[in-house]
């Protein structure tokens, strides 16, 4: 049940009425239906009959959405003031739910703390735990450049109440520089990270998974030392570009990037990351995941001497020596479509995973 406004003229003036209303279910679908007319009732009144509807419905008041005050249920809170929805008009729109929701993000992960207690507060106009907030947020609700942060993003949006700094502080002379003050915390800030989600989420950190991609440049940037040209996964072998290796858990959640010149071979990589990582969370009898661009035997031999384990791809040209094991029986479903099967390795020391899918060897047959 609910309450319904109605509005008459006499004499002159406009009353307000009131009716108490239920919708019931018919077989031409749901109508609604006046239980009582209520006549005029003051504020408090229609406080009461309002609540009278809900208890004969049997029916609670809702929780309290997003944008609700914090005291929805308080005896003492005013009811809703009736608007003249005619005479209202927009001015200064800005974007907020997607704002206020990084920024919640960016405190439950308690980056402000961390930021703080690195960064005391200064002489700058804006402390820079404030300019790496507004960095972030803007990667995570729309990542462009700076450029677009300081000219369209950022005036579009609520931040300016949120944080309290006005439009003509962002810049990007301000946003090159927070991001040059935050690679040099970036070790505290991925310890912070890892301890934080492994809190909130208990996340295990047992199987990493590692890879690389790459990013290029428009221009000679002769200012990078790492900008060179290499193998482009973008397929623009004419532009300079770095090598960006990232270590991830089987949940996705990043625990630390290294970048590399341009130029370098991934398996090169392999012995940097992986010191890297025990340096920042100690050794450990972690599970390595790696494609076989990473695959070695220098590597393998690495991984081994640390008492680590690790799930590589085979090399193409190792694969002949299986071409028997294919034929056999004794496949185990791991899920619908795809079977695997163990088989020990050439000297002992070692097991390989064959799958095979029916789904790709229906692609496989459908691009021949």
């Amino acid at each position: 049940m609910f309450l319904r406004r109605y509005e008459r003229r006499s004499g002159g003036r406009r009353r307000t009425y009131w009716a108490l209303v239920e919708s019931v279910r018919t077989g031409r679908g749901s109508r609604q239906r006046v239980v009582a007319y209520l006549g005029e009732l003051k504020r408090s009144e229609q406080n009461g009959w309002a609540q009278l509807g809900r208890k004969l419905s049997g029916k609670r008041r809702p929780q309290p959405s997003l944008f609700d005050p914090p005291h929805y249920d308080d005896p003492t809170d005013d009811e809703p003031v009736l608007v003249e929805l005619r005479g209202v008009r927009l001015e200064r729109l800005r974007d907020f739910g997607d704002v206020w929701m990084a920024l919640g993000l960016w405190r439950l992960l308690e980056l402000d703390t961390l930021l703080e207690g690195v960064a005391p507060g200064g002489r700058e106009d804006v402390p820079r735990p404030v300019v790496a907030a507004v960095l972030t947020i803007g990667r995570f609700c729309e990542p462009q450049s700076e450029r677009h942060i300081e000219t369209t993003w950022y005036r579009r949006t609520a931040l300016e109440d949120l944080l309290g700094v006005p439009v003509d502080k962002i810049h990007t002379d301000r946003l090159y520089g927070g991001l040059d003050w935050l690679l040099r915390h970036k070790t505290a800030i991925e310890k912070h990270l890892k301890d934080r989600l492994g809190a909130l989420f208990d996340l295990e950190y047992e199987l990493l998974l590692y890879d690389i991609t790459s990013t290029y440049f428009e221009g000679e940037c002769k200012a990078n030392p790492l900008a060179r040209r290499g193998y482009s996964r973008d397929s623009r072998p004419d532009c300079p570009q770095v090598c960006i290796g990232l270590v991830v858990t089987t949940d996705g959640i990043p625990l630390g990037y290294e970048v590399f010149a341009g130029n370098r071979n991934d398996s090169t990589t392999v012995e940097e990351i992986v010191e890297s990582m025990e340096r920042k969370y100690g050794r450990a009898n972690r599970v390595w995941v790696m494609d076989r661009g990473m695959v070695s035997e220098a590597n393998l031999k690495f991984l081994r001497s640390r008492q680590g384990q690790y799930i590589v791809g085979t090399p193409k040209a190792m694969l002949r020596q299986f071409e028997s094991h294919l034929t056999e029986k004794k496949w185990q479903e791991v899920q619908e479509g795809v079977e695997v099967k163990l088989v020990a390795g050439p000297e002992g020391d070692e097991t390989f995973l064959l799958a095979r899918s029916a789904d790709r060897r229906e692609k496989e047959k459908a691009m021949h």
